[in-house]
């Protein structure tokens, strides 16, 4: 395999008999995270250290090894956009520890037609009109976060709060709350079984998996199916309450978990066919991705705007200024977030500056069936590096000009 990878011109690290580059992989790992982080956004050595060594090392094209497996990296545009444009073709690879895959499956797993009925019957869920309405959801989450910190400074005049397990609390109870509306407290209990089964299966999916070993009676491997099934029988305890609601003649709820419902019944009422809707298991799925996905980068994307705004005080004031010029002291509301025109300035420049993960496949060469592939972005765009080759807030001084000559 790796002559056949290097005859066609590909550099990359020397297979090594059963663990190929787990060890290298899990010592840079190690390594990279036992140092202080640096303020930068530049964070593929900190996330990513191994492949960022590797396509420093062999170029924006090349190749590592996940066990016996080789891994391609591709990163030039030109690929990318022909992986992009052509997600028939250049599929999801497969392979690894099937219990990684507890986790969540859903849109993020299927491909072809079965990608583009998920795409179909989930879109209305994410409407601007639907998300109108979940507005005072977050609202509801975010000032009993606020009112934790209020008590924490009651009786000093400053204190320090790490803000992570609060923030990861706060999206927690969002997602519950707009995925499941009334039934929070269910939603609730889904979230902590779904972050106790998240640890162990990305444990299990960054091990070197043994054929067959997801099926001994080990601990780990008990604890994750009996997790899996919990998630699994409370959702659908959920889907069974609201569908027969739905029979009732009950009005539809306008959460997460009801829009998903009405958009699927009305896909198989129209087409007289439950082929062309999802079953119980696919809804399942479904809420169980949008429970972790939407939990981890709320978290996240929260975090990384608050250091930002730490780091550059003037837009963490003028945005303050903004939000009290638009409401006052009244309840946020959705058009008066729309109005926030230096929120949205921050938040673009924030998603402009961060590492992208792209769709994993490969193109440009032959590469066989199983072979896993993957597409790594580590590109920037120049605009935003000073001279000194620091990563700066440029969009935002672009857009606060274009606001000016606009005005």
């Amino acid at each position: 395999m790796e002559k056949f990878l290097r005859d066609q011109g590909l550099k990359g690290t020397p297979y090594r008999f059963i663990h190929g580059d787990l060890k290298d992989m899990a010592q840079t790992m190690h390594e990279a995270q036992s140092k202080p982080m640096a303020l930068t956004h530049d964070i593929a050595p900190r996330v990513t250290p191994f492949f960022h060594k590797s396509i420093s090392t062999f170029g924006n094209t090349c190749f590592t090894w996940m066990g016996t497996k080789p891994l391609v990296h591709v990163s030039e545009p030109t690929m990318v956009r022909e992986i992009l444009a052509n997600y028939t073709k250049y599929q999801k690879p497969r392979g690894g520890n099937p219990l990684g895959k507890l986790i969540a499956t859903g849109l993020a797993d299927v491909e072809g037609d079965e990608w583009v009925k998920h795409r179909k019957i989930i879109n209305p869920a994410f409407h601007m009109e639907k998300l109108k309405h979940m507005v005072p959801a977050f609202y509801v989450s975010c000032n009993e976060m606020i009112e934790k910190w209020k008590e924490s400074i009651s009786t000093k005049s400053s204190c320090e709060v790490d803000v992570w397990p609060y923030l990861q609390t706060f999206s927690s109870e969002v997602i519950s709350r707009t995925a499941f509306g009334s039934s929070f407290e269910e939603g609730r209990k889904i979230f902590e079984l779904q972050r106790d089964l998240a640890k162990l299966s990305i444990k299990a999916a960054n091990s070197f998996y043994i054929p067959g070993s997801r099926f001994l009676p080990t601990k780990n491997n008990k604890m994750m199916k009996e997790m899996n099934q919990q998630v699994k029988g409370l959702i659908k305890s959920l889907i069974n309450k609201r569908l027969a609601a739905m029979k009732a003649g009950e009005a539809r709820h306008d959460d997460l978990l009801g829009i998903l419902l009405d958009s699927n019944y009305k896909e198989i009422k129209d087409h007289g066919n439950s082929n062309f809707g999802l079953s119980i298991e696919d809804i399942i799925e479904e809420c169980k991705l949008f429970y972790f996905a939407g939990q981890e980068t709320t978290g996240n994307m929260l975090v990384w705007t608050m250091i930002l705004l730490a780091k550059y005080a003037e837009w963490q004031m003028r945005a303050r200024e903004e939000v009290l010029l638009v409401f006052g002291d009244k309840k946020p509301h959705i058009d008066g977030l729309n109005r926030l025109k230096v929120s949205d300035w921050n938040q673009t420049e924030l998603t402009r500056v961060r590492f992208q993960q792209l769709r994993q496949s490969g193109c440009g060469f032959e590469i066989p069936k199983d072979w896993l592939l993957q597409s790594t972005e580590e590109r920037r765009n120049e605009e935003a590096f000073t001279v000194e080759g620091t990563l700066k807030m440029g969009g935002l001084r672009k857009a606060s000009n274009q606001g000016h000559t606009a005005n």
